[in-house]
């Protein structure tokens, strides 16, 4: 079948270029580059940076924003990318379309990926025009997780003689009993995991996008306390100036740390839900699909729990930094594919 197996082709290619415009995304966040390129989707007005270089009065417009070249290349780099992403989900939609009768994806399916990717490309536009807001920042890495939430299931989901003896949906056993048959458990315990992951990532965003990590640069403690002086108010208000530059944050120390101080309590209870999800699947032989997930998905939670420290312990290194991203998307592909086993019939 070429439309499948085009579309698996796209799909794996998709998968694999958003995980990486997930962790540039970190990278540019980190190294203060989300103003290299203060326009969109341009640079200066140029289609690269080395445009905008060679133009001396290019950077004119922007007088409080001088080219970085270094900058300007990594977030330029991060939108090229993008663009290019947003090419393989439209031709991902246009196969989708064209192979509806053999029923290969689900239209609506393919459409809603689509729509995410250009509500992402919105976002992605007012994260540099609104000046790095910490709501729109967050929400433009929620939407980059979603879309390869959307992509990897997606693969997950493609006919099993698209991909033959090794296929990645379940062995082939019927999922049967009741609402609180093994499996039922098994799946609802999942979900509350991919809930409370997802949740945590949020929280992980807002704290990037703060500039809050270092507001509890100890650990278990913060500030040398178990809980310090605290300011729930202004730590989660998702309104504030729009003309305000974000860049480095402008919340108070005592917000900031309320933000890290919450991210922690989330880690805890989210490594706690995963974890028992993934142990419930192993203690059942009747589960032979999802077993191998199971064990991928701990060992990606005991991976990210490590780089959470480690980040605390060595005073948070910037590819400390950009791989607890990177290891946040994997645990949720990780979850995912738990629970895709756990579906599949």
């Amino acid at each position: 079948m070429p439309f499948t197996r085009w579309i698996r082709r796209l799909a794996v290619a998709g998968v694999l270029l958003c995980f990486a415009v997930v962790v540039l995304g970190a990278y540019v966040r980190l190294t203060a580059a989300g103003l290299g390129c203060p326009d969109w989707p341009g640079c200066y007005g140029h289609l690269t940076p080395a445009g905008a270089e060679h133009n001396p009065d290019a950077p004119s417009a922007w007088p409080n924003r001088p080219l970085e070249p270094g900058k300007a290349w990594r977030e330029m780099i991060h939108r090229y990318a993008a663009g290019t992403l947003a090419a393989v989900i439209l031709a991902i939609a246009v196969l989708a379309i064209a192979a509806r009768r053999q029923r290969v994806v689900k239209v609506w399916f393919a459409l809603t990926l689509l729509g995410a990717v250009i509500v992402q490309a919105l976002l992605g536009m007012l994260t540099v025009t609104w000046q790095l807001r910490p709501a729109i920042v967050t929400l433009h890495l929620l939407l980059g997780m979603s879309t390869l939430a959307l992509l990897w299931w997606l693969l997950l989901s493609l006919p099993v003689d698209s991909w033959g003896a090794t296929s990645l949906r379940s062995a082939g056993r019927a999922i049967e009993g009741g609402a609180n048959s093994p499996f039922a458990m098994a799946r609802r315990l999942t979900r509350l995991g991919l809930l409370a992951l997802a949740l945590q990532i949020a929280l992980g965003g807002w704290t990037s996008s703060n500039y809050a990590a270092l507001a509890c640069p100890d650990l278990p403690t913060c500030q040398g306390a178990w809980w310090p002086h605290t300011d729930f108010r202004h730590a989660f208000a998702l309104h504030s100036g729009a003309q305000i530059d974000y860049e480095g944050g402008v919340l108070d120390n005592p917000a900031r740390a309320t933000i890290q101080l919450t991210h922690r309590v989330g880690a805890l209870v989210t490594a706690v839900i995963l974890t028992l999800a993934a142990l419930f699947v192993l203690r059942r032989r009747s589960f032979p699909g999802a077993r191998l997930p199971a064990w991928l998905l701990l060992a990606a939670l005991a991976l990210q729990l490590v780089i959470g420290v480690s980040m605390v312990l060595k005073s948070f290194p910037l590819w400390l930094a950009t791989s607890h991203t990177a290891e946040a998307a994997l645990l949720l592909l990780a979850t995912l594919a738990v629970l895709r086993r756990l579906s599949a019939r």
